[in-house]
């Protein structure tokens, strides 16, 4: 076993990554269950699972392949494996934390102590999690993982500290800090329930102690007063609104070793003041950055004000830039890769000559598949349409890897529905410059009016008022605004109510055993709304009978 003086081991690390990852793998079911959302749309158990079981795959590989792996070569194996294996916002968020953690033990300084390195890896690890999200909520995995850090620095200053004692304390803190998320959310307050990435954290910190002192945790009981009544929220919207920002800005970032942390937190700091879907991901002195933001010039002056900023692009949403990006590459021409929910789905996207990707609530594609889809589909110009809001982030990371490691320009237009990116790809066209497609599919996908129609599982309480397992809940815009009992009738009342800020193209997506739902939805449009254009499409989307959209 190899042996290092802050008592952390390759054994040791490989050991805790399979017990994290039998650990989700048991608790994944029960974590997506924490969803407050009445359909089961939530896979947050799921996405970190997935996450750390491919960081275990390629840390074992990395292992076979080199049977003398060093500890920082296989930090540095793990570091970029959850990176690539990252899924939804729970799995991003994880990566983050997890290459902090694996970086800072790598480089550690203070090998005579090791308590005290171990807890201020973790402490690293909380400001990755922090400086993942633009906007950082409270009574989420934030602050889970900030008590759990909080109390292992308190430890660690201990006399006679050990390590264990270390993982023993933050694990603790974790499951007291979960406990107590419904008190500063009131989301989940109304549910009953905890946060979903909090317990998935404590699931992993569980296991940290476990490899540590051989001991397992008392199993999880829910905190006294949840319950599994979820209350449905606003699925949240990102940039993608008529009055968001204007332009995207995007650079490579250089910086020197020397100040290199608090440069990034300031940077984020001032990006996340002028604007949205911020993305700052990177370290060891290059760092790729991503912002919307309406003053482009404050954009990158924050940048230069950082460090050197270089491969900086700026689009405008509304009119075309001035001069063309051209490269000598061996890649050339344009290809869009795009999210399919469903076979059905996944064909119309491969007729408009997209790059499918499989995805949709359960099986969220990875970073690392969609930077594979982005690599091998050999164009100089890639645009990405993640079709759903929890894929964003995943897409955008993979667009910035691949720019930054090949001769490839990639443009994500975050679409939050499969409709929305079915009415981006009708009107692609590889003839115009790669910044004219991209403004017109983006203007095109963000004028797309969205709905559908699914089933409560669960009883909640909805924006349209209570529902019942066994409900009709139609869905306008991400937010649950009918509630009934006939699925054809609520999909009707969904349309009227699209169709009543006009309109000229609807487009119906029939389910897994919906296609004579919409067909019969597709006849009320025409009856009812007789100067509209009506297309009906077999999806075979799961949980969805029908998903529609408004032009």
């Amino acid at each position: 076993m190899e042996h290092v003086t802050h008592g952390i081991t390759l054994d040791g690390v490989a050991r805790f990554v399979d017990i994290a990852t039998d650990a989700l793998s048991s608790a994944r079911e029960e974590i997506d269950a924490l969803n407050v959302y009445p359909v089961p749309d939530g896979d947050t158990g799921t996405n970190m699972f997935l996450t750390v079981s491919a960081a275990r795959d390629e840390l074992r590989a990395a292992r076979q392949a080199d049977p003398d792996l060093s500890l920082g070569e296989g930090m540095a194996v793990l570091a970029r494996a959850t990176l690539m294996g990252a899924r939804g916002n729970s799995g991003v968020i994880l990566s983050q934390m997890f290459r902090a953690y694996v970086h800072h033990l790598a480089g550690a300084g203070l090998q005579d102590r090791p308590a005290q390195t171990i807890a201020a890896a973790m402490a690293e690890a909380t400001e990755a999690s922090y400086a993942a999200v633009g906007t950082p909520v409270e009574g989420t995995i934030l602050t889970v993982s900030r008590a759990a850090s909080d109390a292992a620095l308190a430890v660690a200053e201990r006399p006679g500290a050990r390590t264990r004692e270390v993982f023993t304390a933050a694990a603790a803190a974790a499951r007291a800090a979960l406990a107590k998320t419904p008190e500063q959310l009131p989301v989940l307050a109304q549910a009953g329930v905890v946060d979903a990435g909090g317990r998935g954290l404590c699931v992993v910190l569980d296991a940290v102690e476990t490899a540590s002192t051989g001991r397992r945790p008392m199993p999880y009981a829910p905190p006294i007063g949840t319950h599994q009544i979820p209350v449905a929220a606003a699925v949240p919207s990102d940039d993608l609104t008529e009055d968001g920002p204007a332009y995207e800005v995007m650079y490579l970032l250089d910086l020197t070793a020397d100040g290199e942390d608090a440069a990034i937190v300031e940077l984020r700091k001032t990006l996340a003041g002028l604007g949205d879907s911020l993305v700052v991901v990177g370290g060891d002195g290059l760092w790729n950055v991503h912002v919307h933001v309406d003053d482009v010039g404050a954009a990158i002056e924050a940048g230069i004000t950082a460090g050197r900023p270089h491969r900086i692009r700026v689009t405008h949403f509304a009119e075309q830039v001035a001069g063309n990006r051209q490269r000598l590459s061996a890649r050339t021409g344009r290809k869009v890769v795009a999210v399919a929910a469903g076979p059905g789905l996944a064909e119309l996207f491969e007729s408009a000559g997209a790059i499918v990707v499989a995805g949709g609530p359960g099986q969220r594609p990875s970073t690392g598949q969609l930077l594979e889809a982005i690599t091998a589909c050999g164009a100089a110009e890639v645009v990405v349409l993640p079709n759903d809001a929890d894929t964003v982030r995943a897409a955008e990371i993979a667009a910035r890897t691949a720019e930054a490691e090949l001769d490839v320009s990639v443009e994500v237009i975050p679409t939050q529905a499969q409709v929305q990116g079915l009415a981006a790809v009708s009107v692609h066209e590889p003839g115009r410059t790669f910044d004219a497609d991209v403004r017109e599919m983006t203007a095109t996908a963000r004028h797309a009016r969205h709905g559908a129609v699914t089933v409560a599982a669960r009883q909640a309480i909805t924006m349209a008022g209570p529902c019942e397992a066994g409900d009709v809940l139609g869905v306008i815009a991400g937010d649950f605004a009918v509630v009934g009992d006939d699925l054809e009738t609520v999909a009707n009342d969904v349309l009227d109510r699209l169709l009543g800020g006009g309109g000229e193209l609807v487009t119906i997506v029939s389910g897994e055993d919906g296609v004579e739902l919409a067909q019969r939805v597709a006849a009320h449009v025409e009856e009812r709304h007789p100067h509209v254009d009506v297309a009906v499409h077999d999806g075979g989307q799961p949980r969805y009978p029908l998903l529609v959209s408004v032009e």
